[in-house]
């Protein structure tokens, strides 16, 4: 029988939300093991006074197996 367990976190990225899910799970797999994948909760965008978008954000909550 195997157990997940779901963890959420942020990430962020100036280039894109892509690149933001890419890293937030990227850094997560350092020190989480079994990762099974990950549910975009949400994205925000920062933007500057003229509209423009200079960093987008993403919340995820990450699965993983616990062995």
């Amino acid at each position: 029988m195997s157990v997940a367990k779901v963890i959420e976190l942020k990430a962020a990225s100036k280039t894109s939300m892509e690149d933001a899910v890419k890293a937030g799970l990227k850094k997560c797999a350092e020190s989480v093991k079994g990762i099974q994948g990950a549910w975009v909760k949400d994205i925000k965008v920062v933007t500057d006074e003229k509209g423009k978008v200079t960093e987008w954000r993403v919340d995820l909550k990450v699965t993983f197996v616990i062995e």
